[in-house]
């Protein structure tokens, strides 16, 4: 989750590598320096506007690298709520006291792996598996959606 502005869809395509400035962070670096890597992303739902403004979105790897969802939603400026490591100067909306109730209690990110889908690779065969959205995040949305009525 994070504001994110104009389109309801894009892609970023931007290399990830070791962050220079830290060894435990990857971070979106010149072309050359990473492996490349694609986020596709679409916005699901919005809440409020402004500096203290969330967004819902659902994100498509074309690539599997480390922290990539992470790294690149942050490297726009919307990291994740709860992501301690990536969320620069933009943490947790600090007016809104039961929101950062509920991200504390995430105990991590605010992140869920829906789906996952690839081929076998002994078998050959197509693997699917989804599994809901777990109570925690569905708190926090729910606190969302109703903090504007």
């Amino acid at each position: 989750m994070g504001n994110l502005t104009g389109s309801s869809t894009a892609e970023i395509d931007a290399p990830i590598g070791r962050d220079p400035r830290s060894r435990v962070r990857m971070a979106v670096v010149p072309a050359g320096r990473g492996k490349r890597a694609v986020t596709r992303y679409r916005v699901l739902e919005r809440f409020g506007t402004g500096a203290g403004a969330l967004t819902l979105i659902e994100c498509r790897l074309e690539t599997g690298r480390t922290h990539q969802i992470r790294v690149h939603l942050a490297s726009l400026g919307h990291p994740l709520l709860g992501d301690a490591t990536y969320r620069g100067r933009r943490g947790t909306p600090s007016d809104d006291a039961a929101l950062a109730t509920l991200v504390d209690a995430l105990g991590g990110v605010a992140l869920h792996a829906a789906g996952l889908a690839f081929t076998h690779p002994v078998t050959g065969a197509a693997m699917a598996f989804t599994c809901p959205l777990p109570d925690r995040i569905e708190q926090i949305l729910s606190h969302l959606r109703n903090r504007g009525r």
